[in-house]
């Protein structure tokens, strides 16, 4: 996933369904000595079954939670959309406007508290780790960097085939993606993890070696090639970015049936678009192990 030198300002035409992070706040910078505990949060977005295609799929959001022993205070931190899931998956096409137009930009939110309710009750609240207070400061400036350069949300991870082993063609940038990354920084920090096991949600699309098609202007610029451009705006028009949870859902059921019928899916990746060659068995949500992480630091003596 590549690195951009700045977060670019909203465009006032991308309006929030929620107000992204409603009630962040700064990261506060913690006493050296301070032990901090870190949690592992994660609790289901939403539950559903769609007849026997994909059962019941486990679509989990992750946040990471932290307790101060010298202030007894509770924070959460978690990284989502700007504009909701639909804006980041799905563009929207404009009126007069050729290109299709994306509200894509994905970041961490910090706050005081951890709602315990919420994730013991429909999923997982456990201490994974304890760090000191320069462990806590280092990772906020890490967060920082972080925020303003990792900026668009990718709710696709695509891979040649469900072997495990199999080439990942683009990997996904998503709420659970932060948490690894958070998890792994703490590590490299000299954060010893519990081992216990952690699984996370990936959706996943199945496609042969992917085409660079061009970015928004060699597409739909004035010298762009106007069956491509068309072909792109044709695919992404029965889907709409402003809509709940529910009707994403409906969305991604439509495009399944789409790119099982033409085997064909146009990605948009990095501010630039893929053809990707479909194969069996084209999507698949899968909830899956990945283990907390070891440092680097430990591993080499540093």
């Amino acid at each position: 996933h590549r690195r951009f030198d700045y977060r670019p300002k909203s465009d006032p035409y991308c309006q929030a369904r929620y107000t992204f992070c409603p009630t962040g706040s700064a990261i506060p910078l913690m006493k050296e000595e301070d032990v901090i505990e870190v949690y592992r949060l994660q609790a289901p977005v939403w539950e559903f079954k769609y007849g026997d295609l994909l059962g019941h799929l486990k679509i989990m959001h992750d946040a990471v939670g932290f307790k101060s022993s010298l202030t007894g205070k509770n924070y959460t931190m978690e990284w989502y959309e700007l504009f909701q899931l639909g804006n980041c998956t799905f563009p929207h096409l404009r009126p007069g406007m050729d290109a299709p137009f994306w509200c894509n930009q994905g970041a961490a939110c910090f706050y005081e508290g951890i709602d315990d309710a919420h994730w013991k009750a429909n999923g997982t609240l456990v201490l994974v780790t304890t760090i000191s207070g320069t462990m806590f400061n280092e990772m906020a400036r890490w967060v920082k960097y972080d925020n303003e350069t990792g900026i668009y949300y990718e709710t696709w991870t695509v891979q040649a085939s469900p072997d495990k082993k199999s080439t990942v063609w683009f990997d996904s940038y998503e709420c659970s993606k932060f948490i690894l990354r958070t998890y792994q920084k703490l590590a490299d920090l000299g954060a010893v993890f519990k081992k216990i096991q952690t699984n996370y949600t990936s959706i996943i699309l199945f496609s042969g070696e992917p085409i660079y098609l061009g970015n928004e202007t060699s597409i739909f610029g004035p010298q762009g090639n106007k069956t491509l451009a068309a072909a792109i705006r044709d695919f992404y028009s029965p889907f709409k970015p402003h809509q709940t949870v529910r009707e994403f859902f409906v969305d991604l059921f439509r495009i399944i049936d789409r790119v099982i019928l033409n085997h064909q899916f146009y990605l948009f990746y990095n501010l630039e678009y893929w053809f990707l060659p479909m194969k069996s068995p084209y999507l698949k949500i899968i909830y899956e192990e990945v283990p907390l992480p070891v440092g680097s630091k430990a591993s080499f003596g540093v």
